[in-house]
């Protein structure tokens, strides 16, 4: 059984693009660790606020992790300072569609305050335990920003709030577990330090001559890179009053400055004052604001630079000296936060105080005079970040969530089982109002069928293998009207000599296949069940039904998979638990013997009592069927 675990990033969304004022660090870390935590057996759905009102609700990011837009707000980019008072709404709909599709989440994983402040509501109303990772605190931002913190004031005691609630919070660096704990009290044993990290297959050395090619860049320049998000505690204009300090007209100097907003955005943004201070200096030929780019760029940027500087005056941790050092790019960063923890002063470039341009110039400075010293910095850093990969992270936080689900079960023994029945209840709830014409349909396509004088052939893997079995057992056999007829019906997985020689001699992709090939005849029902419908015997069965002239109708969960897009006629439990799934199928092909028995008894002997049911076609004649069921045209020549 994978464990369902739910993120909430409500303004960083994994599929913004990076380098807006909103967009940067935060969604990279949701995307991969998202990715990553998928590939060690989780199932991920990742809930972020709707910024657009085409886009579907549900997104596939990758196997095992779909991306959730909730409706909070108007649908469209806001300031992720304008967000809070659209929280109640994200916590009522983001609850909603966990009741609506009945799904159990063993955890929850919040990132950043408004998110934990959804997860903490939650965790008291759905009893779903939560992590948080905060990527800022807003203690730390009332300090540096002051009055220009546009940020709610009642913000930090939320943040109390959090904490005090959270089964764990997770400080990206030492500096900022003390910060929880000296400023807001957090329990040191709830606070275990895991940084960030990069993708290497993302970003990796690039020949410095071939990405300056790429990028049309001299050879002869020597590059500074300042690459992120374009806000005041980024601190670039720090990098800019450094460059000042240099002299220009000894070396080729270039700036360049990757990140920014879109060119509609309105209003004096932090990126014209830095263009303003530029032209103050009169630094416009050594300055190159390059924009938002491409993630699958970025790493010619990190190789075609001689230094990366990165010198914000607070950062919670700072995923970009990752990245350019496993480019092979030495980083100068302000020593404060996650840099003074990731970047090593003096081996994979230096530490300088932030807002001190004056020494950022000095230890530029002396990377450009000595080569060979840049170098050997860039060489160990490549070898010394690969402790940050996305993979290793991972693993920290999937012990962590081991560590946080062990203690709550140790609490509450009883709560899964109590949570499971709610989720079964809730899927069984929510099947009665989206199938139950499906299941209708699909009962009287089969009476109809037995009663032309046809038969119905039943196949599935696992566990639907021997749904299978129980369904032409009751068909066969009797179900609830002891005097019927045995009904023709044929489990395509009772021959065990026939599949195993068969998959022995050709492959178990076809064994279906073959015996709707040998058996089944124009007109006849092959009912195939899955939980994925992803199964190639099942397709390729589906195929040879269609070839045939038979009837296909398969009973599936999730999205139906591909057998949806192929068979006729489908009953889709709305489901993404393959345990919830398969219960409801047992309850379906229970619902579709009544239907099958009461319809053909109902035909064939009018006379004889029947066990009085609530289904319109109980009594119905074959044709009154047809008849009922074309009145919907939605359902118009099901059956025929």
């Amino acid at each position: 059984m994978k464990n369902k675990i739910a993120f909430i990033s409500e303004h960083a969304s994994p599929l913004a693009s990076l380098g807006g004022t909103d967009s940067g660090g935060q969604n990279v870390y949701v995307a991969e660790l998202a990715k990553q935590l998928a590939q060690k057996g989780y199932d991920i759905d990742i809930f972020t606020r709707r910024e657009d009102a085409e886009t579907e609700q549900i997104i596939r990011l990758c196997k095992d992790v779909r991306v959730i837009l909730v409706d909070a707000g108007p649908a469209e980019i806001i300031p992720k300072e304008d967000i809070f008072p659209y929280m109640p709404q994200f916590r009522a709909q983001m609850e909603s569609f966990i009741e609506q599709e009945g799904i159990q989440y063993q955890l929850i994983h919040a990132n950043f305050w408004m998110s934990g402040l959804v997860a903490m509501e939650l965790k008291q109303r759905m009893e779903i335990p939560f992590v948080i990772t905060f990527h800022a605190l807003g203690y730390i931002r009332k300090i540096f920003q002051k009055e220009n913190d546009r940020f709610p004031d009642e913000r930090v005691d939320i943040e109390k709030e959090i904490i005090k609630h959270a089964d764990a919070i997770i400080a990206e660096c030492p500096q900022d577990k003390e910060d929880l704990i000296k400023l807001y009290g957090a329990e040191e044993s709830k606070v275990p330090i895991i940084a960030c990290g990069f993708n290497p297959a993302d970003f990796y050395p690039i020949h410095k001559q071939t990405a300056r090619a790429l990028l049309n860049i001299g050879d002869d320049e020597k590059v500074i890179l300042q690459l992120g998000r374009i806000v005041p505690r980024k601190g670039i204009d720090n990098v800019i009053k450094a460059l000042s300090k240099l002299n220009l007209a000894q070396k080729a100097y270039k700036l360049i400055v990757v990140g920014g907003e879109k060119e509609e955005k309105q209003g004096y943004q932090e990126i014209d004052r830095l263009k303003d201070l530029v032209s103050n200096l009169q630094l416009e030929k050594y300055v190159n604001f390059v924009g938002r780019k491409q993630r699958d760029l970025l790493k010619y940027y990190y190789s075609a630079a001689d230094v990366f500087v990165t010198t914000p005056w607070y950062e919670p941790f700072g995923i970009t000296p990752l990245e350019a050092m496993s480019c092979g790019t030495p980083v100068i960063g302000a020593n404060v936060g996650g840099i003074k923890y990731s970047v090593l002063d003096g081996k994979t470039g230096f530490l300088v105080p932030p807002s001190d341009p004056y020494a950022l110039a000095n230890k530029i400075r002396v990377l450009f005079d000595q080569p060979e010293l840049a170098k050997k910095m860039g060489d160990f850093a490549q070898k010394y970040v690969r402790k940050f990969k996305w993979c290793h992270i991972a693993d920290q936080v999937n012990h962590l969530y081991k560590n946080v689900l062990h203690e709550k079960l140790v609490e509450n023994p009883l709560g899964p089982l109590k949570a499971a029945f709610i989720e079964a209840a809730a899927t069984f709830e929510n099947s009665a109002k989206a199938i139950a014409k499906d299941i209708f349909n699909a009962g009287a396509i089969m009476s109809n069928a037995i009663l032309s004088g046809r038969k119905i052939l039943v196949c599935g893997n696992g566990g639907s293998a021997a749904e299978s079995q129980h369904f032409t057992a009751e068909l066969v056999g009797r179900f609830e009207v002891s005097y019927r007829r045995g009904l023709p019906a044929l489990s395509l997985n009772a021959d065990t000599s026939i599949l195993t020689a068969w998959a022995n001699d050709f492959g178990y992709d076809d064994v279906f296949a073959r015996q709707v090939d040998a058996y089944g005849q124009r007109g006849d029902v092959l009912f195939c069940l899955s939980t994925s419908g992803q199964s190639d015997n099942i397709l390729k069965a589906i195929n040879m039904a269609e070839q045939k002239g038979l009837i296909t109708i398969c009973l599936l969960g999730k999205d139906g998979g591909m057998a949806a897009k192929h068979s006729q006629h489908n009953i889709i439990v709305p489901s993404q638990s393959t345990q919830r799934i398969q219960e409801l199928h047992l309850h379906i092909v229970h619902q579709l013997c009544t239907i099958i028995e009461q319809g053909v008894v109902a035909e064939e002997d009018l006379e004889k009592p029947v066990k009085p049911l609530n289904l319109p076609f109980a009594r119905m004649r074959v044709n009154d069927q047809l008849t009922y069921l074309n009145s919907s045209q939605k359902y118009k020549g099901y059956g025929s």
